[in-house]
């Protein structure tokens, strides 16, 4: 019998994989979110100046529309969206209130960091109905917290800016350690926005909130790198199947 006929083939090591960490949370808001009733929307990476900024009352002068902030394409005219608040645009230029809507996917801005990227995933949500007020909001965003770090968690609403809500605000929580880490921003949608996208001011009003997923990912498992979730490094990902 030759030494050929004792070969035999390695072994395959059946794994079962899982999703990825940040597809997980991902899927966790945007299911938490349908529960509440909202309705998932999408729209297309590349957008226009017009609905990436414009129609959300982001002037010209805004330091976000800069080079240094900005991936733009085409001879300028369109970017890589910034933010996935176009969607709700399209989304509402196609509806009448009442309704709320979710959007999740990539956004794209000019940073390279242990907690920034270049690309990053957001999910937003926007409900326009009447008589819709800054209490709904709090309402909303703790619902939105206790489900997502439990019903023990601290938070605190500090008032902010963004040219698309107005009051605006940044909402923290207090981590393990007793420092305050913001976990996303909101506020009750400019009415300038709603006239943009023909909704009557008089009759309606509407809340906003928007939160980056890698910034859940890494409060809620412990990753203080924010590169580690897009290294492949398969020792690392398979601690969250």
């Amino acid at each position: 019998m030759s030494n050929i006929d004792n070969i035999e083939p390695p072994l395959i090591k059946d794994e079962v994989g899982s999703l990825h960490p940040i597809n997980q949370v991902k899927d966790f808001l945007l299911n938490m979110l349908a529960d509440l009733g909202f309705q998932e929307v999408d729209g297309p990476e590349i957008e226009s100046e017009e609905f990436n900024f414009d129609m959300l009352n982001i002037k010209k002068s805004h330091p976000a529309r800069q080079m240094h902030d900005t991936f733009y394409v085409e001879n300028k005219s369109h970017v890589l969206r910034t933010h996935t608040s176009p969607v709700q645009i399209r989304s509402m230029l196609k509806s009448n209130p009442p309704f709320a809507f979710s959007s999740a996917g990539k956004v794209y801005r000019k940073d390279d960091d242990a907690t920034h990227l270049p690309m990053f995933h957001q999910v937003e949500g926007i409900y326009v109905d009447t008589d819709v007020t800054f209490a709904n909001l709090k309402d909303l965003i703790h619902q939105i917290l206790h489900n997502l770090f439990g019903k023990d968690v601290k938070i605190r609403f500090r008032p902010s800016y963004f040219p698309f809500t107005e009051p605006s605000a940044e909402v923290d929580i207090l981590s393990e350690n007793g420092k305050w880490l913001e976990i996303l921003g909101c506020g009750i949608v400019n009415p300038i926005v709603l006239k943009n996208c023909n909704i009557d001011t008089e009759k309606y009003s509407g809340l906003a909130f928007g939160l980056g997923v890698e910034r859940i990912a890494m409060l809620k498992y412990g990753v203080s790198d924010i590169r580690d979730f897009y290294k492949s490094n398969l020792d690392f990902l398979g601690q969250f199947k």
